[in-house]
């Protein structure tokens, strides 16, 4: 009889132990099934010209490529991203595939952070700033045509920030949709992706990790959407290369400092969602204090055509 209460005592044990045990798989597997809902919306409304953005990035480079033929492939290879077949929105669609196999993380808190992070990104007034970035690119090779979107004009913003100027094409840097650090002896540049190259043909020489580090300039993705924008494999390189460099000043006595250590001035009317704070994915073992989500309730999505910006014409 005793034997027989010891049992039953301890399947009760277990079954309120499991009742009040980690929710983190079903928060995942919760964040997986809405996620992939926004992805076929955004890419129904990025198809159908219902991202502001996007429709600016096909207008700025049909307008670039006309006057400056020699550049057509690589302002054509940018509007790539005003439609679904564009490397920023292939990214969001390879991290959810990614997202399905828990092998791809360290832990379930680096999983749901990721899972997390990945529902944002496909918010589509955030993927709509996001845009911003190439639109911007596109802009600064306009020879002054066309006015920058969400972000202060080229020449305020490289005062505000005391910048290098690298050439067109800088708000790129960094991100890992268009290209990766890669080091050779000893030094860390940038590679662009295929097409992209192009850009080491417009830019001012190479771009060298430790120098754009300290002198880069404000970007969207580098100042406001790098964690949720960017897998934890992604960062897991970018981290990589900062230990490196970091490595080497400090063998020479330097001192050196994360690229994003310090947050550039530059963002002029993006969305209130991204302004909310994300939580990086880097790394597993997340802090104590719960991160909480301002997409804990998926809500309408809002049409990004509707926002008010300024339009194609040369600002001030």
């Amino acid at each position: 009889m005793a034997g027989m209460l010891i049992r039953v005592l301890t399947i009760v044990s277990l079954l309120f132990l499991t009742g009040c045990g980690d929710d983190r798989v079903d928060k995942i597997e919760k964040y997986q099934q809405l996620t992939e809902k926004r992805v076929s919306s955004l890419a129904d409304m990025l198809n159908n010209g219902q991202i502001r953005n996007a429709n600016l990035l096909s207008q700025y480079a049909d307008i670039v490529a006309q006057e400056q033929p020699t550049i057509a492939p690589l302002v054509s290879e940018l509007a790539r991203d005003s439609k679904g077949s564009g490397p920023m929105f292939s990214s969001l669609t390879q991290r959810l595939n990614e997202l399905k196999d828990s092998s791809n993380f360290v832990d379930l808190d680096q999983q749901l952070s990721e899972a997390e992070n990945l529902y944002q990104a496909t918010d589509p007034s955030l993927f709509n700033d996001m845009l911003s970035d190439p639109v911007n690119v596109i802009a600064d090779m306009s020879n002054g045509k066309l006015s920058r979107v969400n972000s202060i004009s080229r020449e305020a913003e490289a005062l505000a920030n005391s910048t290098e100027d690298i050439g067109a094409g800088s708000q790129l840097v960094g991100n890992p949709s268009y290209g990766q650090w890669q080091s050779s002896g000893g030094t860390s540049f940038w590679a662009w992706y295929g097409m992209y190259s192009m850009f080491s043909n417009i830019m001012h020489g190479p771009v060298y990790y430790d120098r754009w580090s300290s002198r880069r300039g404000y970007s969207y993705y580098n100042d406001v959407g790098r964690y949720r924008y960017t897998s934890p494999k992604q960062a897991s390189a970018q981290n990589k290369t900062f230990e490196r460099t970091k490595k080497q000043f400090s063998s020479q006595g330097k001192r050196f400092d994360s690229p994003y250590a310090k947050k550039r001035t530059g963002a002029t009317a993006l969305s209130r969602s991204s302004q909310s704070t994300p939580k990086s994915s880097a790394t597993g073992k997340s802090s104590p204090k719960k991160f909480r989500s301002n997409y804990a309730k998926d809500s309408s999505f809002r049409n990004s055509s509707s926002r008010t910006t300024r339009g194609i014409r040369r600002g001030k």
